[in-house]
């Protein structure tokens, strides 16, 4: 009963953001708009700024733990890049209002929180950067390009998705995400590891079905 109400002034707090801006919003606002009490709200978030926070780490934690998982799961580096940017992408979809009100809000962020995210983002680079660097070793991914170059040209290309990705448009969330991975692994993998998986570059149903 107490995480259905915490994702309920979650969600509620969701929709007044992006109406009215976080300063245009107050715990009162929020309380009433969601039918509980200030006791309510504060059993579960110290302040609006924690709250603020709780919005930024949800899709931000979301994305490292399947970052994590591909690392896992997969076994040569084009496979877990592959599994990354799946789930990067599909969380545009999954976590919209929280991704919106973290590009409308973030400077408004407490230094406290502002490094928690930061340090989560940092982690999240780690990972994608380590995944090419053991990618060019192995011989998977072309070596002239340079790691941390081709790893924020990533997160930049997917990052501009919240710009204009629709819920009703022509192409659904995993049909984008087939794109990029055709864009990016075409640009990065070597004539040999192209052979290799041209299943997956040309999303064969075996190999769709694998992510």
């Amino acid at each position: 009963m107490t995480s259905e109400l915490k994702e309920k002034i979650i969600e509620t707090s969701l929709a007044l953001f992006e109406k009215h801006g976080f300063h245009g919003v107050t715990v009162k606002d929020i309380v009433e708009a969601c039918g509980t009490s200030k006791g309510g709200f504060y059993h579960h978030f110290q302040s609006k700024d924690e709250l603020l926070y709780v919005i930024h780490d949800k899709f931000i934690s979301y994305v490292l733990t399947k970052a994590h998982q591909a690392k896992d799961t997969y076994d040569t580096p084009t496979l877990q890049l592959y599994a990354i940017i799946q789930s990067f992408v599909k969380v545009f979809d999954l976590y919209k209002p929280h991704i919106s009100v973290f590009y409308q809000e973030s400077l408004y962020l407490k230094p406290r929180f502002d490094h928690l995210i930061k340090k989560k983002r940092d982690q999240y680079k780690k990972i994608l950067f380590d995944v090419i660097r053991n990618g060019q070793e192995k011989g998977e991914f072309r070596k002239e390009l340079v790691a941390e170059i081709t790893g924020m040209s990533i997160l930049g290309m997917v990052n501009w998705t919240h710009k204009w990705y629709k819920r009703d448009g022509e192409k659904t969330i995993e049909e984008i995400a087939a794109i990029f991975a055709d864009i990016i692994l075409n640009g990065i993998l070597t004539e040999d590891a192209k052979e290799r998986y041209h299943p997956l570059l040309h999303q064969s149903p075996v190999m769709k079905n694998q992510f």
